[in-house]
């Protein structure tokens, strides 16, 4: 028995009740916001857009473009929305006359010094400073004294021109290469009505994450030297989509006019990448367009066919198959670049259709990572390989074991679905060159695709719905941003075709469909509806969360968000 004499254990401490909301008054709705929120973000709420440039959510406040001034009850002056908190009973007004003057100043100021560049400036379109002067402007520019100049057309780095004549100095840029990309490569230099923004001496902005620059900044400052004077922005549709250059799988929207694919932008995921993204995966928006395979190629180089329809290539691709089906011989490649929905009819061609045991796994090589969203697997979905090559019994052996058996003889015809190999590919091509039959489904032309015996065309993630999986085991969504490109195909597509064609009966009329037949195949993927799989997707049980967005912020970050007016202004980042 317990000896009463002996102390008691400490009761546990009762968790502390959730907060009270704040309940507040904004142009005459009532509003409740969390303690702490600002009045830009509890306006927001209710279906109010309070105008601002120099405000981000995820970035320190500056409060110094001044655009955001209402008027509050318990104040005699206008006050910055985005450094005000709510408080208990607060009457905010956003529209008053003083009010819509404050923003008419305002404007007026930033356009003294701002070149009259919106025809040909690639912000036209996307421009802050264009909709808040049409919205409370509309005053005629009538400068007093001549304009200060600063540089125009400046590099700045590998990626980012600058343009200090059109700068608001909003400070986003400076305050985003700081706190989040923790690099600060920007600074405010000079005083005055002669400040500007630009690189500290010998330090060009070369940060992996500087084209966040861009999408942050409200004006023409800054422009990506990729997409510069390619496209209006009034020209391009918007599509959801999954970048494919990492195993991070940040979520991103493709821009894209007639088919083409100009530039990826990052899409707002707390889980996954919060609201950016690095430049690398920026430019695999070229792996989209450049040196695409539209048709199939039969033949080898010197003796290559020559106007080959795609179904004329699959039905001979089949041909030379359906013979060495189950044969000690025949061999797959599959790429960690295809979709959860190309790897279930990949998988299914190799296990049923070819009778093969196992794959072997390709993709490109590992490479940099860094500790905020760069991860070293440039695969976008091999975690995904692995769950469906498992569900379907197929054990996965490594690339370099297929140089290896083709060397010995072991492998002497080989069906590749994706030509990502972590090796050169010239050097590949080389060392595949003793196979007897070598059939490849490929986005691009390359090395593989050109020596291959029959090449088909395949289309990449822009041109079908699927899904990636990510590092995490979290199944995301893309979408299709526009038809695919002649005859190329989605590689599950394709794998549908060649397994007809070797006498199954197969048949998917979209990708919804083959997901929904394949995937109770695989443990991991059973319980998921394809429908179902929303912006965030689902994380695999028993893979541990990444931290919450802003546990990744620098220390004090918190404190310098939330500062109340009279603290002072956090010094020296597209749209909150």
């Amino acid at each position: 028995m317990p000896d009463p004499s002996s102390p008691k254990p400490p009761e546990k401490a009762p968790s502390p009740a959730p907060p009270a909301l704040v309940n507040l008054v904004i142009d005459g709705r009532p509003v409740q916001a969390k303690p702490g929120t600002n009045l830009i973000e509890a306006a927001n709420q209710v279906g109010i857009d309070i105008p601002f440039f120099c405000y981000h959510r995820r970035l320190s406040i500056a409060a110094n473009c001044r655009m955001c001034l209402v008027e509050v009850s318990n104040a005699p002056k206008l006050v910055p929305a985005c450094q005000t908190l709510v408080s208990e009973g607060l009457k905010v007004t956003t529209g008053s006359p003083r009010v819509l003057e404050s923003h008419r100043s305002v404007e007026q100021m930033l356009l003294y010094n701002h070149p009259v560049d919106c025809a040909i400036c690639d912000q036209a379109g996307e421009c802050k400073l264009q909709d808040y002067y049409m919205e409370f402007d509309h005053r005629p520019y009538q400068p007093a004294q001549p304009r200060v100049l600063r540089q125009k057309r400046k590099p700045i780095g590998p990626f980012v021109m600058l343009d200090q004549e059109r700068c608001v100095l909003c400070t986003r840029c400076v305050r985003f290469m700081r706190e989040i990309a923790q690099q600060p490569q920007l600074g405010v230099f000079a005083r005055g009505n002669h400040e500007y923004i630009d690189t500290f001496p010998g330090q060009p902005l070369d940060s992996k994450y500087a084209g966040n620059t861009i999408d942050l900044c409200p004006v023409g400052a800054l422009l990506s030297r990729d997409f510069r004077f390619r496209a209006r922005a009034f020209f391009l549709s918007t599509t959801p989509s999954i970048c494919a250059g990492c195993a991070r799988g940040c979520n991103t929207f493709v821009d894209h006019y007639d088919g083409v694919a100009y530039r990826y932008r990052p899409r707002e995921n707390d889980a996954v990448n919060q609201a950016w993204m690095c430049d690398d995966g920026r430019l695999t928006r070229r792996r989209l367009v450049e040196d695409r395979l539209t048709r199939p190629l039969v033949g080898r180089a010197g003796s290559r066919v020559q106007g080959r329809s795609l179904a004329e290539a699959l039905s001979a691709a089949a041909a030379r198959l359906k013979p060495l089906s189950g044969q000690a011989g025949l061999a797959a490649l599959v790429s960690p670049q295809l979709s959860v929905e190309d790897l279930l009819a990949v998988c299914l061609l190799a296990r049923e259709g070819l009778g093969l045991s196992a794959l072997y796994e390709g993709g490109l090589a590992d490479g940099d990572e860094d500790a905020l969203l760069i991860r070293a697997d440039k695969n976008p979905n091999r975690l995904g390989l692995r769950w469906v090559a498992r569900g379907f019994g197929l054990a996965l052996r490594p690339f370099e074991s297929l140089l290896g058996d083709v060397s010995a003889g072991r492998v002497t015809a080989l069906y590749a679905a994706g030509v990502e190999v972590p090796k050169e590919p010239q050097v590949v091509a080389a060392a595949l060159g003793p196979i007897g039959l070598l059939v490849i489904q490929a986005v691009r032309h390359g090395p593989l695709a050109d020596a291959a015996d029959i090449s088909l065309p395949a289309a990449p993630h822009s041109e079908y719905d699927g899904t990636f999986v990510n590092f995490e085991g979290r199944p995301q969504r893309f979408q299709r941003a526009y038809p695919e490109w002649d005859e190329a195909r989605p590689h599950w597509r394709l794998a549908e075709a060649l397994l007809r064609e070797l006498g199954f009966a197969w048949r998917w009329p979209s990708a919804r469909e083959l997901f929904a037949e394949l995937s109770p195949r695989v443990p991991e993927l059973a319980s998921f509806d394809w429908n179902d799989l929303g912006p965030g997707g689902r994380r695999e049980p028993g893979v541990a969360a990444r931290p919450a967005a802003a546990d990744a912020r620098p220390p004090g970050y918190r404190e310098r968000a939330v500062a109340q007016p009279g603290q002072g202004k956090q010094a020296g980042g597209s749209r909150g």
